[in-house]
């Protein structure tokens, strides 16, 4: 195998492949990229864990076509390192040569035959545009849980209805729902599967905001779904098991919302969380003209700050895991934040709103009030 291709390319592609190697390999075949260089002027680059499957078609000068594979993790810091002049890839019997401008590195080759591909693409299913699909997942994932034991609620649920598609979910404190269109290939689609919220919200980020985002899925029986943009492909294993009817949780009448411009409100919070101790809450005090952002209690450190807020409905106390309330306000992009409530105990919701007053209630996030001084 010889190649001649820009640092800059190389790197870039090298970096993107070799994120899905894991940190600590089951197996050690699992550390190793595949490069695969056809008589195309085409390197494939390509890498996998146990539940993804990632692939990188690039342009290059080949001269001789082959494949083998190295270590994913040192190349990758090696590309990295390199001066910004073309690189020169050859293979010298069971040894990686990399020469680039001065620099030269020599790298042993990982036995080929202890690595296989074990996930095929699924057939195509629609497009998304990128950038809609980007925050979306971001907006969502930050409900999910971090508890490895709950493979459900790691995971984010994505319901599939003709040419709307519903992003959801939830650690049992709080839980958030977008919803988006897309561009199905039929018109009749309807699913529901769910993938682990880490690795979807990774991929999402790593296939940009430029241009479509293709869904790949199997009509029938998906175990696997699919997702490639701009040569990047990957591909990733569903989780197991039937998600529950979330939306249900979201009341169906409030009691009153108060409307809070997002910047300050985001920023008080911030500022409050500097004097919460482990296991303490911060309290938002409604009224009419304001909103009270407070923590700390006794003799330990207090924080208090009042900003301008316009109220509908009857004033209200409500007490928040700060690191959860923070989180949900961030996922927020408009310029105002409505909250709206019930009771103290009841859950609260939180939604962009507009210039105009209006929610776009395409994306909503619910939170679980706490009793006082105490989080879940």
């Amino acid at each position: 195998m010889k190649f001649e291709v820009e640092r800059e390319v190389f790197a870039e592609a090298v970096t993107w492949v070799a994120r899905t190697i894991p940190n600590r390999p089951a197996i050690p075949a699992l550390a190793g990229l595949k490069i695969t260089a056809g008589e195309d002027g085409q390197v494939t680059l390509a890498s996998r864990d146990s539940d993804i499957t990632s692939h990188l078609v690039m342009d290059a000068a080949v001269v001789e076509s082959g494949e083998i594979l190295v270590n994913g993790k040192l190349l990758a810091e090696i590309s990295r390192s390199l001066p910004n002049k073309k690189i020169l890839f050859s293979v010298n019997e069971k040894k990686v040569e990399i020469e680039c401008g001065s620099a030269h590195f020599s790298l042993k080759t990982m036995p080929l035959d202890e690595y296989s591909e074990t996930h095929e693409m699924p057939a195509a299913a629609g497009t998304v545009d990128g950038s809609v699909w980007q925050e979306a997942v971001s907006q969502v994932t930050v409900a999910a849980s971090n508890d490895d034991t709950l493979p459900m609620l790691v995971s984010v649920c994505i319901e599939i209805e003709g040419k709307n598609i519903a992003l959801m979910a939830t650690d049992r404190y709080r839980l958030a729902v977008r919803e988006i269109e897309w561009n199905p290939v039929g018109q009749n689609t309807k699913k529901r599967i769910l993938v682990r919220a880490s690795r979807l919200l990774d991929l999402a980020k790593s296939l940009g905001t430029t241009g479509e985002v293709e869904i790949h899925l199997d009509a029938e029986n998906p175990t696997l779904i699919g997702f490639a943009a701009g040569g990047k492909t990957s591909i990733i294993q569903l989780t197991d098991g039937e998600y529950p009817q979330v939306r249900t949780l979201f009341p169906a009448e409030v009691k009153g919302y108060a409307t809070i411009e997002r910047t300050p409100l985001l920023e008080a919070i911030k500022r409050s969380r500097l004097v919460v101790e482990k296991n303490t809450s911060v309290m938002l005090s409604l009224e009419e003209e304001r909103i009270t952002i407070e923590a700390g209690h006794g003799d330990r450190a207090q924080a208090s700050e009042a900003i301008p807020a316009t109220l509908n409905g009857e004033g209200i106390s409500l007490a928040f895991n700060p690191t959860f309330l923070q989180e949900g306000i961030n996922s927020i992009n408009s310029r105002y934040v409505r909250l709206s409530y019930t009771t103290a105990n009841k859950p609260a919701v939180l939604m962009p709103e507009g210039e105009n007053g209006e929610t776009d209630e395409t994306f909503k996030i619910l939170l679980m009030p706490i009793r006082l001084g105490t989080v879940n």
